[in-house]
């Protein structure tokens, strides 16, 4: 069975590469042009491109710093891909007496569901919150804490430990704004918390502890005017915002136009930076830069000639690009400015390898090139594409395409064989009657010199 999935997977990467590795030369623009950003008054900040991961502009981002309350954000997501949002959390008395600063004034012993506990810890930055969340999920919240940091890791985070669930001081909790940056692209990727971070206002109905209700609004100016109008900003879709004494004002914002989904981060700065340098930043983004499909462009790898010739011309790609893979590039540049290449580290059942594309010394985007599940029907002189059905107790039953030499070679030995001993069958038929006379020409001549034996015996007897 192993022996057999090898074959399956070489197969697979034969035909892809068949495909293709139509390869021509690549030509480096010798002038990449990048527009320049705009001056920013933080000192630490970030402007990413979610959909392709491109960085359109960065200072300091690799540079510790304390995250305050931005840490809810990786709180949320967990406890989304953990728990169920019906999941009714109950306070303990460590909820309520291991947090200070921003809240919502929840007793002991006091129950809410996972969803409203959600909507206090992103719109209101409630602490006590986000620690009973935390408690619920993890068991307690130094696994809780565990998980933040595997998590972290996963996502691949090279400078980030996370010491609680809601970013109250600690030394050792701290983050960089590109590290942050690729928690909060991880967390909009769910629908439900893009739902919630987007939420101006949300209304917690009363519980055993608290008989009116308990109206929540949301603290990112850009999204809802909280405090004030001025930097409220049309594109943005949500984001969380963060504040202590020692880590400042900190701001994670999404915002979306144009088909680009984007996210700033903005750390130890001080007020109203935050806000005026992340809408600078979105600003510049909408106005230089532009989103190209690959499918829909790319045309270096695909040589129609090559594949659309002779017994072939009727069949499926084998391996196709990524429909949905996109490139960011500037507006003043064309899509075959990106330099490409083809890479095999992520090879899986599905996958054959990777487009990756460059400009400008920075990574673009890129498209897995995928297998398309296309079936071979086969040359017209014989029959050699050989499908394989197999159940494995672990794997549901599978269709591939297996070629080989040698299968070619046992048909066509197999098809001459078949010919000969049709030929001769032919013969056989076509002389059976001439066969038939001359077995009775010789049954009568024995019978004769039988008879001719016989007949001398007889007379000598009649004489005596």
């Amino acid at each position: 069975m192993r022996r057999a999935n090898v074959w399956k997977k070489a197969a697979c990467v034969a035909l892809s590469l068949l495909y293709f590795l139509q390869i021509k030369p690549q030509v480096v623009q010798a002038a990449d042009y990048w527009p320049e950003g705009p001056e920013v008054q933080s000192p630490s900040v970030i402007l990413m491109e979610m959909s392709t991961g491109t960085v359109l502009y960065e200072k300091n981002s690799d540079e510790r710093n304390y995250p305050a309350s931005i840490t809810k954000i990786m709180t949320t997501l967990l406890a989304l891909e953990n728990s169920d949002l019906n999941e009714v959390v109950t306070f303990s008395d460590d909820a309520i007496n291991n947090t200070e600063g921003s809240g919502i004034y929840r007793d002991y012993g006091e129950q809410m569901t996972m969803e409203q506990c959600l909507y206090a810890v992103m719109l209101n930055s409630a602490n006590e919150c986000a620690y009973a969340v935390a408690e619920h999920v993890g068991g307690t919240v130094e696994h809780f804490v565990d998980m933040m940091n595997e998590k972290a890791a996963e996502l691949g985070c090279t400078n980030t430990h996370f010491a609680n669930p809601h970013g109250l001081f600690d030394e050792n909790h701290y983050t960089t704004a590109h590290d942050m940056a690729l928690i909060a692209k991880a967390a909009y990727q769910n629908e439900t918390f893009r739902i919630i971070t987007g939420t101006a206002r949300y209304t917690i109905p009363p519980t055993n502890k608290h008989d009116e209700p308990t109206d929540l609004q949301n603290h990112n100016e850009m999204l809802y005017p909280f405090k004030t109008l001025k930097y409220r900003y049309e594109y943005c879709t949500g984001g969380k915002t963060g504040y202590t004494d020692i880590a400042r004002s900190t701001l994670v914002t999404y915002a979306e136009k144009d088909g680009m989904s984007l996210v700033c981060v903005v750390m130890h700065t001080e007020s109203p930076n935050q806000w005026t340098d992340s809408r600078n930043l979105f600003d510049y983004a909408f106005d230089n830069f532009q989103l190209f499909n690959i499918a829909d462009n790319e045309t270096r790898y695909m040589d129609s000639e090559a594949v659309e010739v002779g017994a072939l011309n009727n069949n499926k790609a084998f391996v196709d690009i990524d429909a949905n893979a996109n490139i960011v590039l500037p507006k003043t540049t064309d899509f075959n400015d990106a330099a490409s290449e083809i890479m095999y580290n992520d090879v899986s059942e599905n996958v054959v390898g990777t487009l990756a594309y460059t400009y400008a010394g920075r990574q673009v985007g890129k498209a897995d090139i995928v297998t398309t599940g296309a079936v071979v029907d086969g040359y017209i002189f014989d029959n050699q594409s050989e499908v394989e059905q197999e159940t494995d107790t672990e794997e549901k039953t599978v269709s591939t395409v297996r070629i080989r030499p040698l299968t070619i070679l046992l048909i066509v030995a197999g098809i001459l064989v078949a010919a000969g001993l049709i030929f001769a069958g032919k013969k056989f038929y076509d002389n059976y009657y001439i066969i038939r006379h001359n077995r009775e020409v010789r049954r009568n001549r024995k019978e004769q010199f039988r008879q001719m034996k016989s007949k001398p015996r007889r007379r000598r007897r009649r004489r005596r």
